[in-house]
This record gives C-alpha cells, structure tokens and sequence, in this order.
C-alpha cells in the first residue's frame, strides 16, 4: 500500500461530492435500474441520442472516464480509491456488450480505455482481497430487476 496524502483524500472526498449531486444521483440511479443493453444498437433504443436517458448514460459514463483517468494516473492512490469504491465495475460491466460496437461506430479503438483499464486493475485487486466477489456481483447483476415493494396502506 502507498502512502495516502492529505491531497489525495481531499481530492477523493471532492469526487464523492460530485457524485451526490442531485442530477448525478438521478442518472447514477437510472443507470443502475435501466441501463442493460445487449447490443450497440440496443443503446439506441434504450438511450436515443438527444433524450434525457442519453444525457444520463453520458454523464456516468463519463464522470467514471474521468475518475478512472485520475486513478490511472497515480493522482490518487490505486489501493486507497479501491477499499472505497466499486461503481465504476457496474458501470463497465453495463458497457462491456456494446463497447466493441461502440468503438467501432466513432472509429476510435481506444473510446473508455481509461474506464476499462481502471476497472480490470479493480477486478484484480478484488481477487486478492475478495476472492469470488466479481462472479457473485456478475450473478446478481444478471438476474431480472426486483418490482419494488408497495408500501401497506394504513387502516387496512
């Protein structure tokens, strides 16, 4: 383990921070419920360019890129940002069926390296510190979404 800096976990908290703000929580929230495409051309239709959904996927997508780049680049410590964060792993999982397509559509052979990168040095950090825990995530994930549960009425 390196040595964490005061700097270092200023900047961490900073990025938590943005992560709670209202609209980011939305997005965070719908990609997590919503954002479950097959295909490249299935992102289309669940994220239409243009629409609220789109701008969403765009805004998680591309806050991780940047959180990654930071990670990647030794701004903050790699053991220290893993013991406190896990959602870039969902978010890159969600992406791994359309980024080939994805790629493929902007020309660009390197479009979310940085997220990728970042989350397969997650995936190995995780199997020495939780053996198993990427297979379990990966069966949960995999299952259908739960209806939420109705409140009981009162006087019922």
């Amino acid at each position: 383990m390196g040595e964490v800096t005061h700097e270092q976990v200023n900047l961490m908290l900073k990025l938590y921070d943005m992560r709670r703000e209202p609209l980011m929580r939305e997005a965070r929230s719908w990609y997590g419920a919503k954002f479950r495409p097959a295909s490249f051309e299935e992102m289309s239709k669940i994220a239409p360019m243009g629409s609220k959904e789109n701008a969403f996927a765009r805004m998680v997508i591309s806050y991780w890129g940047m959180v990654a780049s930071i990670v990647n680049r030794g701004l903050i410590d790699e053991d220290f940002f893993f013991e406190n964060s896990g959602e870039q792993w969902m978010v890159w999982e969600r992406m791994k069926p359309i980024i080939e397509g994805w790629r493929a559509a902007y020309g660009n052979p390197h479009l979310h390296e940085n997220l990728q990168k970042h989350v397969e040095k997650l995936e190995t950090w995780r199997s020495k510190h939780a053996p198993g825990m990427a297979d379990a995530m990966r069966r949960m994930m995999s299952a259908p979404p739960k209806p939420a549960a109705k409140a009981k009425g009162k006087g019922k």
